[in-house]
């Protein structure tokens, strides 16, 4: 009886600790640009499906201009804006700032000035900011980047750390794509008018640790794309897109380990490996996507990208790929969903208005982020389905930021936090 009793015991604990440890690994930190693996994809079950300015609401605030997105770690969420000095002048300096707020009440914790971005700045483009690129949060330290504005980091609670402006080039159009954490180094694309590199700065003291010089003779070589970190037969590389051509490098040196050439600039969706394929947007002026195997050595055009496929492709949003499908939408509108293995179309369908923003995946859903500010859940599957349609009204071009239960939504006037009521 004992036995059986202390068997019982056992069991329930056991089961405990499973439900526990379930617990733990779905409560991931939104810390980075499209979520904990970079891609899009949340583990979250309990996200919002619908919304309104008067429906499941939790809080809102006013934010300055800017379009990066907000990411979240221990109960914070920070975002970076613009903050212009003068309204009035016909062309103003900026106040390049990093702010920090409560996740459950909206109550503004702190906000750092961090760079001056002075009234001669070169010109920004219509569709972009002054604060695009995503800060990152990491082992208690949160990394901004303003591009050739400069990169920063500071603790969780607002006090610099170190600050530097490492390489000085000319833009086209401003900044854009955000770093990514690669072991101890931040990672970032310089692809401005002339000079077109990639970038690792110390984590520690931000000194430069290397630098790779693009191979590129693009007519057109400013680009904008995010890197993405991604593992080829044990080793760690660097898939970093550019205008003409997309490099695979050494994550610990810089070196070129494999390229892919094609046609395109001014790119921007990030990278996405799944089941050892890696999938790479070309952007304008007519956008591909490329399906690549990334185990080759050298220039690997001609043997080594396994499918492209041209119809409807995102200029600007990046991709969801899950379940052996990818899921995309295009800049005017149009949603479609691809084989990963073929690029064979397997639905396309008109969604409406214009994108900007990168869809995430949650719950065998998509959610979708208009300029116009409406929202668009589709279910993930071979039938394409709408499941609600929301909307806030203002405009937005910056991504789903992520917690449990909730959805950060940043507008040109608000962040809105979103959960169910």
């Amino acid at each position: 009886m004992v036995n059986t009793k202390m068997k019982i015991q056992n069991i329930v604990c056991a089961l405990f600790l499973i439900g526990s440890l379930g617990t733990t690994l779905q409560a991931q930190d939104w810390a980075v640009f499209r979520g904990p693996d970079g891609d899009g994809v949340s583990s979250y079950r309990n996200l919002p499906v619908q919304w309104a300015a008067d429906k499941n609401v939790a809080w809102s605030v006013a934010v300055a201009d800017g379009w990066s997105s907000p990411v979240v770690a221990e109960g914070q969420v920070f975002l970076t804006s613009a903050v212009v000095q003068d309204a009035d002048a016909e062309k103003s300096a900026y106040d390049l700032v990093v702010a920090s707020y409560d996740l459950d009440s909206g109550k503004l914790a702190w906000q750092t000035k961090v760079f001056v971005q002075p009234e001669t700045a070169p010109r920004i483009h219509q569709k972009n900011s002054h604060a695009s690129p995503t800060p990152i949060i990491h082992e208690e330290r949160l990394y901004i980047h303003f591009g050739h504005q400069g990169t920063a980091c500071l603790t969780l609670d607002g006090k610099i750390v170190w600050k530097t402006v490492s390489f000085e080039y000319k833009p086209v159009h401003g900044n854009g794509g955000t770093p990514i954490i690669v072991n101890d180094t931040l990672v970032f694309s310089v692809d401005g008018a002339a000079t077109t590199k990639v970038v690792a700065l110390g984590l520690e003291d931000g000194n430069p640790r290397w630098t790779f010089d693009r191979e590129s003779n693009a007519p057109r070589k400013f680009s904008f794309s995010t890197p993405a970190l991604i593992e080829v037969n044990g080793s760690q590389q660097i898939v970093s897109p550019g205008s003409d051509v997309v490099h695979g490098l050494d994550a610990k040196t810089g070196e070129m380990i494999w390229k892919v050439t094609y046609d395109g600039y001014s790119v921007i969706p990030k990278p996405v490996l799944h089941n050892g394929l890696l999938y790479v947007c070309t952007s304008y002026n007519t956008p591909w996507i490329y399906c690549i195997d990334p185990s080759g050595k050298g220039d690997v055009t001609e043997t080594h990208v396994k499918w492209s496929h041209q119809k409807q492709v995102p200029h600007t949003p990046s991709i969801i790929v899950r379940d052996e499908l990818i899921y995309m939408v295009s800049d005017r509108g149009i949603g479609s969903c691809l084989e990963a293995k073929t690029g064979e179309v397997v639905w396309q369908e008109r969604i409406g208005g214009n994108y900007s923003a990168s869809p995430i995946y949650a719950n065998g859903l998509i959610y979708l982020q208009s300029e116009q500010g409406d929202a668009t859940v589709i279910e993930a599957s071979r039938d394409f389905k709408v499941v609600s349609k929301n909307t806030f009204g203002e405009r937005t071009l910056a991504s789903y930021g992520v917690a449990n239960g909730t959805l950060l939504i940043r507008t040109s006037e608000k962040l809105y936090c979103v959960r169910n009521q």
